[in-house]
């Protein structure tokens, strides 16, 4: 591969994380942010408007990473990661974007969280590549067929005000959607939608929803450890969908928390945070 060009390009420092940048397949130029040592954990954002690895991870990652090492993508369609012509986008290509990433960081296995569109990636990575994944923690996974709810991510509205419906649906604690943080997301779908992909994304998302949903007879057979979190008050993914896959799942186990929405790693952050590195600190 031929090096390319690093974009003039800085994450806003509302979000507080460095800006890496790796070449993952020809034409292919990966943003990612990656912090601490030690087991490797990547990080898989989920696929609301404007959304980025630093926009879904910001008050994550810092923490965790003083026990791991943290790598947040912004996987191909999203953020500020720059795509080859003629990148295709669905469920299978994003997972292997993500085997691209670790490839390319000399990763040979590896924990995943993921929120939401990155749950059921992690699920559909351990399906595709069970070779490459240790276990999996998962938040409000997706991959379900398209509820009330989740229209309004097939139909996304690019306002200030659109970008704040769509955020506050992701909570109970409405205070937690700052003017400052719709800002930013607002201005991150519009480079999105500049690049001329977020209603391919959005398409490739929604028909894999019915084309590709997850596979409840493979995830019967997984053998690594798993970890599901949910909110009692998630109005985008049921937190009916955490007991089918507590149900399913030989070694799951569950962290269902009270009066909070789909965004776990948001509103309850820092329990979150110690959540996930306790049940990791008895599996790594």
């Amino acid at each position: 591969m031929t090096e390319m060009q690093i974009p003039d390009y800085t994450t806003d420092e509302f979000f507080g994380l460095e800006d890496k940048w790796i070449e993952t397949a020809p034409g292919e130029l990966t943003h990612y942010h990656d912090l601490g040592e030690g087991a490797p954990i990547l990080f898989l954002h989920g696929s609301g408007t404007g959304v980025t690895a630093a926009a879904n991870w910001w008050n994550n990652l810092p923490q965790i990473a003083q026990d791991y090492r943290c790598i947040a993508i912004d996987s191909i369609g999203y953020g500020q990661s720059i795509t080859a012509p003629g990148t295709e986008y669905g469920i299978k290509e994003w997972v292997r974007h993500a085997v691209r990433v670790l490839d390319a960081l000399g990763i040979e296995k590896v924990w995943i969280v993921g929120n939401s569109l990155g749950g059921w990636l992690a699920f559909q990575f351990a399906i595709d590549f069970p070779e490459r994944l240790l276990g999996i923690v998962s938040m409000g996974t997706g991959g379900a067929k398209l509820t009330k709810a989740l229209k309004g991510h097939s139909n996304p509205t690019l306002t200030e005000e659109g970008i704040r419906e769509t955020l506050e649906l992701f909570v109970v604690d409405k205070s937690l959607i700052t003017d400052e943080l719709v800002q930013l997301r607002y201005q991150s779908a519009l480079n999105d939608t500049a690049s001329s992909r977020l209603k391919e994304v959005v398409a490739a998302r929604d028909r894999d929803r019915y084309a590709l949903p997850l596979d409840f007879d493979k995830l019967a057979e997984l053998d690594i450890p798993v970890l599901l979190i949910h909110g009692t008050n998630d109005k985008v993914i049921p937190v009916s969908r955490t007991w089918d896959l507590l149900n399913t799942v030989p070694n799951a186990d569950a962290h269902i928390f009270s009066q909070c929405g789909h965004w776990s790693q948001v509103e309850r952050a820092e329990e979150f945070n110690q959540v996930i590195t306790s049940w990791l600190a008895t599996r790594v």
